[in-house]
């Protein structure tokens, strides 16, 4: 039961991550395509949802599964409880990053700054999309984590070294 509560965790931060890409590679791109143009056309776009309302959603709960998948397999063994650990912290991390760096830029972006001002619209935009490069490492990194953690939990140490004798 509590490796359905593993695979939950990376299937949900997997999908995070392949979002954030999405946004990297499609979304952001087309913001910064014709500032600003581009930035007038995604408020608009953007006036029922936008992708802020998926991730509000699917990193809580990722967080919230992810210290159940530590809490689930505390006692496992200590390098399994540092792996979750720190992929954990990394989900966690991402998030604190995306309301301390993300957020007030989004809201230059989309609500507060004057499309007149492009060179602040242009500045805010180029360090949006660089840092969710980062934001996205970090994601990754949780994830590698999260499946070292799968690994140790399905290679037990005992068979490592038998195979690998």
């Amino acid at each position: 039961m509590k490796k359905i509560f593993l695979f939950a965790s990376i299937s949900i931060a997997s999908g995070l991550l392949f979002v954030n890409l999405y946004t990297s590679l499609v979304d952001a791109r087309s913001w910064g395509g014709d500032i600003p143009n581009s930035i007038a056309t995604a408020r608009e776009y953007y006036k029922s949802v936008n992708p802020g309302d998926f991730f509000r959603i699917f990193s809580p709960l990722n967080q919230v599964i992810g210290l159940i998948v530590l809490i689930l397999f505390w006692k496992a063994s200590a390098s399994i409880r540092l792996y979750l650990g720190a992929a954990f912290v990394l989900y966690v991390l991402g998030d604190l990053f995306t309301f301390a760096f993300f957020y007030p830029r989004n809201d230059i972006m989309f609500t507060t700054a004057q499309l007149t001002d492009v060179a602040l619209l242009k500045k805010t935009w180029t360090e949006w999309d660089t840092m969710n490069w980062v934001r996205s490492l970090l994601v990754l990194a949780g994830l590698i984590f999260s499946f070292v953690s799968l690994h140790k939990i399905y290679a037990p140490q005992e068979k490592r070294q038998i195979q690998y004798s």
